[in-house]
């Protein structure tokens, strides 16, 4: 294991700053807006940053319209994109023009063209997608390690050697095996055992009940990062949210496993990073 530790100060801020500006935007005007669309498999978020990237408006949604990396329900993206579009122009008393999106890495030939038309349905002019994992980079600034990007259906996996990727993947498992996991252990419906997944006072309770799943993970970490010399494995996405899921990957991987504030937010502060002022 590494003895050096990696600081995610920037990055921990970053996110301290856009939870704030969820409930209180900053109404300052600003010459332009860097919008960023995750269309997660749980959640989607808008995160709008201004001219000096820093967070000024966001707003997200629980939903159900993409599985394991893939657009499932094309409308409905759309609706829960423009609402939440209308909602940070409200929030700023501006219109958000330009927006970049994200899909899971690999994944380019199979999806971005329905990331892009989703967000482009929703009223925004797409002028970057780049891969989840590099976009949460972005904000980390990692320049040696891994990044993996738990999400609801798949983990995605990017490899950065000074600063630059040099390996990505993603393969299926993520949050909604959790729950599969959790509905089965307590007879619960879907629905209800991801709500009690997400609740952080169940989370003690379910250490042992989710160990396999968190174990499957870590295997397939340790799979792709092997042959590069990884020291450092950042984890974001809102799976990631659970209560102690980087020091049970770290036990298994013997890799340096660093969580920051919030993993749910940091992708999407990346991808409103990327985003450019003009079209693809």
């Amino acid at each position: 294991m590494s003895e050096k530790r990696l600081t995610f100060e920037y990055c921990d801020n970053m996110v301290a700053d856009f939870e704030k500006v969820i409930d209180n935007p900053i109404r300052e005007k600003s010459s332009v807006y860097y919008t960023g669309v995750d269309l997660g498999t749980a959640c989607v978020v808008v995160a709008v940053l201004d001219e000096n990237k820093r967070p000024v408006a966001g707003a997200y949604r629980y939903a159900d319209v993409v599985r394991d990396g893939m657009v499932v329900d094309y409308i409905g993206a759309v609706q829960i994109v423009r609402e939440l579009k209308e909602k940070v122009e409200e929030d700023l008393d501006t219109e958000l023009i330009y927006a970049a999106g994200a899909i899971p890495p690999g994944t380019d030939l199979l999806d971005s063209g329905a990331v892009k038309n989703v967000i482009q349905g929703a009223g925004f002019e797409c002028t970057n997608l780049l891969d989840e994992s590099t976009a949460a980079n972005l904000v980390l600034r990692m320049k040696n390690g891994a990044v993996v990007d738990i999400g609801g259906g798949t983990t995605g996996i990017s490899i950065f050697k000074d600063g630059e990727v040099v390996y990505i993947a993603d393969e299926p498992t993520g949050g909604t095996h959790f729950s599969l996991v959790v509905a089965g252990a307590y007879g619960k419906p879907f629905d209800e055992a991801e709500l009690f997944k997400r609740d952080e006072t169940n989370h003690k309770e379910l250490r042992p009940v989710l160990q396999p799943v968190i174990d499957k993970v870590s295997s397939i970490i340790t799979n792709h990062v092997s042959g590069y010399p990884v020291e450092e494995i950042s984890l974001v996405g809102g799976t990631c949210c659970f209560t102690g899921i980087e020091e049970m990957i770290e036990k298994r991987t013997g890799i340096y496993t660093h969580k920051p504030k919030n993993p749910m937010f940091v992708t999407p502060l990346g991808i409103a990073l990327s985003c450019r002022q003009e079209e693809m």
